[in-house]
């Protein structure tokens, strides 16, 4: 059975940003490994806008940027949207009843679906779907943006922390 865990770099006040935030080269390391390790990506539909930038090859590009981009492409992803009528490649247009469909993921694969989005992990927090929270706090103060976690939880507890790349700490929670 897969495990659904939401991670995204987050501001010190709380806040999502990726045009704001971008990562140094060891929280950008890691990600790549993140995603060469994951079964698939579930994506909102606005993450998931913000992503398909990685289905293009830019001339001005380094290695780890072509790096991320070929394991970002290979990795299947699921799209939850009410408004595409379609996706790109290795991608599935998830519609109708959303529950079911990441229970069946759920069920279907081994490993970890990663979760982008914080309005698409909001809903699957009401679901009691996520397993596992990862913030990955960066030492930015933004005043603005989407905030990570979108409306109240449940209590969690902390089984991890990790310092990552050279300003980054990643703390890891469950739901307690």
């Amino acid at each position: 059975m897969a495990k659904l865990v939401f991670g995204l770099n987050q501001s010190l006040d709380g806040y999502v940003d990726h045009q704001a935030m971008v990562p140094d080269t060891g929280l950008f390391r890691h990600f790549i490994e993140q995603v060469r390790s994951v079964a698939g990506m579930l994506y909102g539909r606005r993450m998931y806008e913000v992503m398909r930038y990685w289905d293009d090859d830019l001339p001005d590009w380094d290695a780890e940027e072509r790096d991320y981009a070929a394991v970002w492409r290979r990795r299947p992803k699921w799209v939850v949207s009410r408004s595409l009528k379609s996706v790109g490649p290795n991608a599935t247009l998830v519609e109708g009843d959303v529950e079911a469909a990441v229970r069946g993921l759920k069920a279907r694969l081994d490993g970890e679906i990663e979760v982008a989005g914080p309005d698409l992990a909001g809903s699957l927090t009401e679901l009691g779907l996520i397993d596992e929270y990862r913030l990955y706090l960066r030492p930015i103060v933004l005043g603005r943006g989407k905030p990570f976690f979108i409306g109240p939880r449940a209590p969690l507890r902390l089984v991890a922390s990790d310092r990552i790349g050279e300003n980054t700490i990643r703390l890891t929670y469950v739901p307690a």
